[in-house]
Order: structure tokens, then sequence, then C-alpha cells
């Protein structure tokens, strides 16, 4: 099996307007190493949520093309895995350095297609996507086994083995981080990877693997588009295979468990949250401020599993945290998610832009509850049809309204005014989900008291920073199973343990 031994050849020019490389990418998966259309011709629009104008068409995949891809990928898979690991890691770290050079044109797509502002969002989730494959591509040479002491007279050794072919489902709100979460560390354990893009952010996850495609040998890495039942639903009940990473929403995830379950075989899920903030009286108020905006993702319309959309703020300093937080918000920029000067962009699609509407709409009919409305509409006649709302605080709802209690999944935060300590812990808990938390506060013994009872998998205090590689990352109750991002996901989710004894007697 041939891999690049030197030199890397970036034969893709990069291509800097988003809409010339989008119409190049149209109609096509990515099987075997080829660009390719679906076996059935068929296609669906990709539209520009800024504009609501199609861009381009994705090849719609289904169940044959799911059987091709899985086909290119177990046969791709076996040359694979005997490469050493340090081989695959150089690989995947070359395919990181690749991804590094077409930084700008990647920003750029995934702003088009997903109408996240490029400054704000999509140029750094470029440089993340780069950075997560030089990072796992240097783990390779973790992969070890143990020798175990269990008689002097044999041998007794473990190794880590790959599982084969494995399934990606990745969501469209940061597709291609989340995407290199999942494929960095199978790739480089020694696994094949299929990958089915969001339906609605399928062109620059596409043009990822087409990057990429230059250093991997053919068939390793996979990727289709398509929708859930006819595409994403065989790639997972597919006999070859033999492990399945999935992030999406909490209903879908359990689907893709019990597809999983008739194959014995395991998952890894990140689903959903309704992260809590809780700012203590003692807290610095400015940073605290600063990190709900981060925390919130306001720059990503909210669109975020940990998004810190319950904020729990003392009475104390209940009135000059929303006055400073609306102060900041309303000073954002809404706008093209293309123009330097944008901070926030776009709703991903119209059903997400209706159902962040419809939970507004709810808040504001909720009796007690006040709506502060921050930032403003864009004027440019260009944007007339985009899906933009107006970032919301609001105040005056409890933590029992279905406001505070379900994923949105959009701008919309509730800042909730709290008194008793143990009731504000309960409350942070008081949620089906578990996946982040964070904690503002100046006392050392709170701090360690809060982060110890909360019941999420990813904790700060006094700052939001989002995932970033080598910190383990994934949630508790509805908020999945396993965690990702660290050589311990690598490890305990693409890899096997085989136990192997010598008798040397």
């Amino acid at each position: 099996m041939a891999i690049a031994a030197t030199a890397i050849a970036n034969t893709l020019i990069p291509i800097p307007d988003p809409e010339v490389l989008a119409r190049q990418l149209s109609g096509k998966l990515l099987i075997d190493g080829t660009l390719t259309p679906a076996i059935s011709g068929k296609t669906f629009p990709v539209v520009n949520p800024a504009t609501g104008k199609p861009i381009a068409e994705a090849a719609l995949g289904e169940k044959s093309d799911v059987d091709a891809a899985v086909a290119s990928a177990a046969k791709a898979q076996i040359g694979w895995a005997k490469l050493t690991a340090r081989q695959r890691g150089k690989a995947i770290a070359d395919c990181g350095k690749l991804l590094s050079e077409h930084v700008e044109e990647l920003g750029r797509l995934i702003a088009l297609e997903t109408g996240k502002a490029l400054r704000t969002e999509s140029r750094v989730e470029a440089n993340v996507l780069a950075d997560v494959f030089v990072f796992y591509g240097g783990l390779g040479s973790e992969l070890k086994g143990e020798t175990v002491p269990f008689n002097n007279d044999m041998l007794t050794v473990t190794v880590r083995e790959p599982i084969g072919v494995v399934g990606a489902i990745i969501p469209w709100n940061v597709p291609m981080m989340l995407m290199a979460l999942k494929i960095a560390p199978a790739m480089v354990a020694g696994n094949s990877v299929v990958v089915k893009s969001a339906e609605e952010a399928p062109l620059a996850v596409l043009r990822t693997c087409e990057i990429m495609n230059q250093v991997l040998p053919p068939g390793v890495f996979n990727i289709l588009s398509g929708y859930g039942p006819e595409c994403g639903a065989p790639l997972v009940a597919h006999p070859n295979v033999g492990k399945v990473a999935f992030t999406g929403s909490v209903d879908t995830g359990k689907i893709v468990y019990k597809t999983a379950a008739e194959k014995l075989i395991t998952v890894t899920l990140e689903l959903g949250g309704k992260s809590p903030m809780i700012v203590m009286p003692d807290a610095d108020v400015e940073r605290a401020v600063a990190g709900a905006i981060v925390g919130m993702r306001f720059t990503r319309q909210g669109q975020s599993c940990t998004a810190a959309s319950r904020i729990f703020v003392h009475e104390k300093v209940h009135d000059e945290f929303v006055t400073k937080l609306k102060a900041q918000v309303d000073a954002m920029k809404m706008g093209d998610p293309l123009d330097e000067q944008t901070d926030i962009g776009t709703i991903i699609s119209r059903q997400q832009y209706e159902k962040v509407s419809s939970y507004i709409k709810l808040g504001e009919e909720t009796p007690g509850a006040t709506a502060h409305e921050c930032s403003t509409m864009p004027t440019d006649p260009r944007l007339k049809d985009g899906l933009f709302v107006r970032p919301v605080i609001f105040t005056g709802i409890t933590n029992a309204s279905r406001v505070a209690r379900e994923e949105i999944f959009g701008p919309v935060t509730c800042v909730i005014k709290w008194r008793d300590y143990e009731e504000v812990i309960d409350a942070a808990n008081d949620s089906e989900y578990g996946l982040a938390a964070t904690v503002w506060t100046r006392d050392l013994k709170t701090a360690l008291d809060a982060t110890r009872r909360l019941q999420a998998g990813f904790v700060q205090v006094n700052q939001n920073i989002v995932v970033q590689p080598g910190l383990s990352y994934g949630g508790v109750k509805q908020s999945g199973l396993g965690k990702e991002a660290t050589l311990e996901a690598m490890l305990d989710h693409f890899t096997q343990k085989k136990t192997i004894i010598f008798n040397i007697a």
C-alpha cells in the first residue's frame, strides 16, 4: 500500500471563490479515492442560508452507494492496517499539513453553505480541522499494549488492533471539526472510514476528503451525502461496519444505538445539551459576560450543543450582568457571512429557523418573561431572504419553562436569577442533558464544590472555551455515550484489545 513518503504533492490548487468551488463539487460523492456521482444520478439542492439561493447540487447517496463505499473501505483497510502505527500517523499528520494550505478556501466554503460568519467562526473551524489531524497524527506511537504478570512461565501481553470499517455520521453546525474528531483517531488506529455528511452542509467536508485523498490510499477515507433514512441508516446497519460514531439529535442517536445493538457493535454518541452557566455573587462580572458571549456561541447563532443557554446569575449581580450582556451582544454585527466585518451570520435552514422562531414566540408569551432582542437585522437587500434571527436574552423565565429545558439550537438564552446556592446547583442539574457547564467565582472552595456536584462531562471555571484537541469531550445522561478528542478516545473507541499468552515452560 503506497502512501506519501516524503514531500506532499498538493495537486489541488486552493480555490478562493466558494461559489466556484461549490459548483465544482456539485453532484459528487467520494468513493475509493475518486469523485463520483451517486449510482442513481439523483441530487438535492444545497442552499446558501444568507440569500436563500441554491449554490450547488449534492449527490443523493442511497443504499447502493453505501454498499460501494463500505466495500472500498473494507478492501483498503486490510493494507492500511498492515502499515505501522507511525506510518499511519505520519500520513494523517501530512493530511493536516496539507489542509492548513486550504484554510481560507475551506473557511469560505463552510461560510457559504452554513451561514456561519467567516471571521468569527468558519475560518476558525478550518484551522482547528487541520490541527486535529496533526494532533492525532502524533499519537500513532501510543497504540501500545501491555505486559501482564499472569504466570512466570508464560509471557502474557495485550495488543491494540483496529476494528475495521468505521461509519461516521456528522452534523451541520461544525461539520469539519466534528468529522475530524471521529475519523482522525479511527484512521491512525488502523481503521478505514465512511462518512455520511449532513444534508445541509455536504460541501466543505467533501472538499476536505478530496484534499486528504492526495495523501491517503484510495478507500481509506470515503464520504457520502444524502438523507438519514436512505443513506445514514444503511451505513449504520451495514454488516461490514464495525463501529459507528455519531453526532446529532438525541432522537436520532437513539435510533443509531438501537440499530448498532442489533449487530452488537459499539457506538460513540455526542448528542444534545442545555448547558448551565452559574455566576456566583463574587464573580468578575465583566469576565463572566465575556464568557457568556463565547459560551452561548452567539457568533454561531447559538447553534452549538454546548451553548450556555441557561445562565444562572445571583441576584446580587443579576441586573448588572444582563445590562452588560445585552450591550455587548447589541454591538455585534449581523450580516453577510463572507464579510470580514460580520460577527453573526445566519441560521442553517428554513426548518431550523422556524423552530428557533417558535421558541422565541413561546418565551415571549410566557407570563413574567421579558425578551431582550439584541443586535440589528442586516439591511443589505441581497440578504433580504436570509435566515437571520436577532439574538434573544430572556429574563423572568424559570428553569421549569420549555424555553429553559428544551434544546433550541439557536441564539436564545435564559438568564435566571437565583439566591440559594443549594437550589442553583439542583436547578443546574435538573435537566435531561449533561454535556457542559461552567462556574464563575473567585472562591476556590466554591469552585471545587460546584464542579464536583455538577452533572456534566465538560466543566470549566471562569472560562468557556470550545472543544480542543487533547481535552476529553463528551456528556452524561441524554447528552451521549463516550468521549472524543483525546488519546484515550482513540484507544477506547477505535481499537479492540486482544490478549496473547505464550507458554514458554
